[in-house]
């Protein structure tokens, strides 16, 4: 016995067959989509017509999110933006450095121990024109309290004075890249970079270690993926310690856990060889919700954070070149140990200057160690030009683009940090799909909200927070930018044999829509409303999570 679902419209991102009245599922796996007659011939089923009134699509693929956007919302919101947490609650956006003092000094009012650090997220400063938030802006909130906010990109964290005391940094005398100095030859208080960061995140709520071991965050995580209509959901730099790892394998592997997730190990704190070997261990305990084995690598930080490394002319205000997060002989190490131990690697690179090492680094692995099919992946890559582009072709890579920042850090991009003839091609989709290379899209959640329709809105329509089109020539129509967060996504993963699809044998994951995203304006695709999901055939409305 298996089931038909009919709906109103099946998209299946299958060219042989792209849409459908129907669609069988028999053991969590698609049977065929079709007419009913086709499907029945399979023998005896039952219809189930939860579904006939809405559209179904795959399941959408977020191709480079993290599970703290599920951790961080037991912290304290402090973005720019309104921003919806996993109950379904809108949190309004903080449009000031004095609001988010406030909301943070709230929530400091509300611990009854004074010595509990206070945690943060979403800052991001370049909104509040040149002013920074450091130590002597958190000191207002308390001196003696850790406290600790970590800014939207995730690359910077502002810190108060009793964080970098119990982390040994308040002291004249550190030369630091990541550690910017006062005028009084201590320390501002912002961080930058995993160096700078994670020492003195473990005192201020932000211990990687410890949230990649966080229980709740995971399953809340799961429960933002259902109301976005993401059935695989990738978290993309984790440090994976056991106990971790036995915890995801515990949860994941419960009936009712939604969403399929896909932990990449990040480099910090091993060897270019035992990274590898790391990661040939976790590939071996992978199930069907974890899928474990890769790698990811950081070429250097984020282009708001003036830590991305680009090349000539540099940052439009004159700023210094940003942060190299690993050395040339390193990159290359780890991309030749991962080809021959058939490793995955997806590598950050935000500035152009990065990506033409990640692009030298890889071509030199590839001379000594050819890779058939590896499929390594850029990510964001946002200031990817056509010649980068094909030069990703030769050397098969994959590139997973952030269109996301044309709204949230477009406008400052076009005034502040780039200029506006680079910001106007930044993320460049529809150059990325002219030379070929197979590319994804994402919402690098918590950096912007999870939700790949808005990321495929932002693609197909370029508009920043204040309406300006930035890049015109570079927006894509609504079929691939669906594409891009289905089969793309799953392709960058290496599991375009399982998902991205509605066809036979591929695994029963759909998003189930309200609105059909082909039949309404571009302008509206952002809208969509969606009821849920189905992962493995098994339904998780939106409104019961």
């Amino acid at each position: 016995m298996f089931t038909i679902y009919p709906a109103r419209r099946i998209l299946t991102m299958n060219p042989a067959r792209p849409e459908a009245t129907h669609v069988a599922v028999r053991d969590g796996h698609v049977l065929g989509a079709g007419t009913l007659d086709e499907l029945a011939v399979w023998g005896p089923h039952r219809i189930d017509r939860t579904f006939a009134d809405l559209v179904l699509m795959p399941g959408l693929v977020e191709g480079h999110s993290h599970i703290s956007e599920g951790v961080f919302w037991q912290s304290v919101y402090c973005g720019f933006f309104d921003r919806m947490d996993p109950d379904g609650k809108v949190w309004p956006g903080l449009a000031s450095i004095d609001a988010v003092i406030a909301r943070l000094a709230a929530a400091d009012a509300a611990l009854a121990d004074p010595a509990a650090p206070l945690a943060g997220w979403s800052l991001d400063p370049i909104y509040f024109g040149d002013r920074r938030v450091g130590r002597a802006e958190l000191d207002r909130v308390s001196a003696t309290r850790p406290i600790g906010i970590m800014h939207a990109s995730g690359h910077i964290l502002s810190v108060n004075t009793r964080t970098l005391e119990l982390a040994g940094l308040l002291r004249p005398g550190l030369n630091h890249p990541g550690v910017p100095l006062g005028a009084d030859g201590l320390p501002t208080g912002e961080l930058k970079g995993p160096e700078a960061m994670m020492p003195a995140g473990r005192h201020c709520g932000f211990d990687r270690e410890k949230q990649a071991g966080d229980e709740r965050g995971l399953r809340q995580f799961a429960r933002l993926c259902v109301r976005r209509g993401v059935t695989t959901a990738t978290d993309l730099a984790n440090l994976l310690p056991d106990d971790a790892v036995d915890m995801m394998l515990r949860v994941t592997g419960e009936p009712g856990f939604p969403a399929r997730i896909v932990s990449f190990r990040r480099n910090y704190g091993l060897s270019m060889p035992d990274l590898i070997e790391r990661a040939r261990a976790l590939r071996d305990r992978s199930s069907d919700r974890l899928r474990l084995g890769g790698v990811k690598l950081f070429a250097d930080g984020s282009i708001q954070g003036f830590s991305a490394r680009l090349r000539w002319p540099g940052y439009l205000g004159g700023q210094p070149n940003g942060l190299w997060y690993i050395t040339p002989e390193h990159l290359t190490e780890a991309y030749e140990r991962a080809l021959a131990a058939g490793i995955l690697v997806h590598t950050h690179t935000n500035g152009d200057e990065a990506t033409d090492l990640a692009l030298d680094c890889l071509e030199a692995a590839l001379r000594r160690q050819p890779g058939p099919d590896h499929r390594f992946t850029l990510q964001h890559c946002q200031l990817g030009d056509p010649a980068q582009f094909r030069r990703m072709k030769a050397l098969g890579l994959c590139v997973n683009l952030f269109p996301n920042h044309h709204f949230y850090w477009g406008d400052q991009h076009y005034r502040t940090t780039l200029g506006p003839e680079r910001a106007e091609r930044m993320n460049a989709c529809a150059s990325a799909l002219a030379a070929g290379v197979p590319m994804a899209m994402h919402s690098d959640a918590p950096v912007t909200p999870l939700g790949p329709l808005f990321t495929a809105w932002c693609a197909v329509n370029r508009r920043t927070a204040s309406g300006r089109v930035l890049g015109a020539a570079e927006r894509i129509g609504v079929a691939d930018a669906l594409r891009a967060i289905t089969l793309g996504a799953a392709y960058t993963l290496k599991l375009d044999g399982e998902i991205g699809q509605i066809a036979c044998g591929k695994r029963a994951d759909f998003a189930v829509l309200e609105d059909d995203p082909t039949a309404i304006t571009p302008e509206r695709l952002k809208d969509v409303r969606i009821w849920g999901t189905v992962q493995d055939g098994r339904p998780f409305p939106a409104a019961a999570i």
